[in-house]
């Protein structure tokens, strides 16, 4: 292919180590580039079946990640590329995979077109949003197909919904909702109140989705105040497995991770703070999955390299990328990668964890400042 690159990447085994001892995960760490985009997803670009990664300008082409393709720029703005997040979707309905983006300088959510070609990927606007801190996926309003949620800290709330024709065959064009006037630093989506359908968790509260999410209003509750650097997503998930969804949030430009156990009182809802790891910054992004295929779901997470160009508390500290576990009462943590720039790994503001090469484990996808890596999950 006339756009390809061919790059020699590092590689190294890295073995798991918990702070109550060994654990079994061993991880391959395989450094794909030095570019310092900080966004990373995996779909088949190209349509071989087999998954690739994109990130940033760039995809690399798998199963060995080595031939590098070029997608289109990326606004540079001093550190940041303006690309916050990589969210596969079919938006035009052609059977080819594109993704939607959007930064924070820009002010504008946009669609990326896979051109299935060699040619520059064509970049189509969405809507004019404000600055956008990260966008997420979730399937708002209960249809089987998510919608486009981004964060867009002091601005509305907004979700957009993909148009689709009378076969669900997606047309390009999307539709604009409106939750909220306002919402903060931090962003989730999940089910508080057990009545089935999910609510939207701002840093000072929940939304309560009514039963039409479309035209009917949607019911702030004030049952929290989080922190106001608070990480996207904010995980809704029942930690201590007593029926009731409770919060995990970290500290996305200072220190500290914690989750928040909701408590019941009749109609009342409630939400009691309980320290993860008070001892780490800028834990800014995080996914809620199995990582050792026990049936049971961890917290992959780790530290913003230089969230704010290196301004935020705790900047200078080592780099981080672990992994916490319930253990029925608390949290174990699990380090993956530790240690200075050169050695330890950190992370951006949007991450991957899905399986590369068909083992049957996950491994993790990891951009950010300080490159782009895979840790492959080797142990079973």
């Amino acid at each position: 292919m006339k756009n390809c690159v061919q790059f020699i990447t590092g590689i190294c085994i890295v073995s798991l180590f918990s702070f109550q001892g060994f654990a079994q995960l061993r991880f391959r760490q395989q450094m794909i580039a030095a570019e310092s985009a900080e966004s990373v997803s995996v779909f088949d670009v190209n349509g071989d079946q087999v998954p690739d990664i994109i990130s940033g300008s760039y995809w690399y082409e798998g199963p060995l990640f080595l031939n590098r393709h070029l997608i289109g720029q990326v606004q540079r703005v001093s550190e940041y590329f303006d690309d916050f997040s990589t969210i596969p979707l079919d938006v035009n309905g052609d059977g080819k995979m594109d993704f939607i983006t959007g930064g924070w300088f820009g002010k504008t959510l946009h669609w990326r077109e896979n051109p299935g070609n060699d040619a520059e990927w064509p970049l189509h606007d969405i809507a004019v949003t404000g600055n956008i801190e990260c966008t997420r996926a979730w399937d708002v309003d209960g249809d089987g197909f998510e919608e486009i949620v981004p964060n867009t800290p002091g601005g509305p709330l907004i979700y957009y919904t993909l148009k689709r024709d009378k076969n669900n065959k997606a047309t390009g064009e999307f539709v604009a909702t409106k939750v909220a006037e306002k919402q903060g630093h931090g962003l989730g989506f999940g089910d508080i109140n057990g009545d089935g359908r999910g609510d939207f968790i701002i840093s000072n509260g929940w939304i309560e989705a009514p039963d039409d999410r479309t035209h009917k209003p949607w019911k702030f509750h004030h049952d929290f105040d989080l922190n106001e650097d608070g990480s996207v997503p904010i995980i809704v998930a029942d930690v201590n497995l007593d029926g009731l969804n409770d919060l995990i949030v970290g500290h996305g430009h200072s220190y500290g991770l914690d989750w928040y156990e909701q408590k019941r009182d009749g109609k009342n809802i409630k939400f009691i703070k309980h320290s993860i790891d008070p001892f780490h910054s800028q834990y800014h992004t995080m996914e809620w999955v199995d990582i050792d295929n026990d049936g049971k779901m961890e917290l992959i997470t780790g530290k913003r390299y230089r969230a704010h160009n290196g301004n935020d508390p705790g900047s200078n500290d080592p780099m981080e990328l672990c992994y916490f576990k319930w253990n029925g009462e608390s949290f174990t943590k699990n380090i993956i990668s530790s240690g200075p720039l050169g050695k330890g790994k950190g992370t951006g503001i949007f991450f991957s964890v899905t399986d590369l090469h068909n083992t049957g484990r996950k491994d993790i996808i990891v951009a950010g400042k300080d490159g782009l890596y895979v840790f492959f999950n080797e142990v079973p």
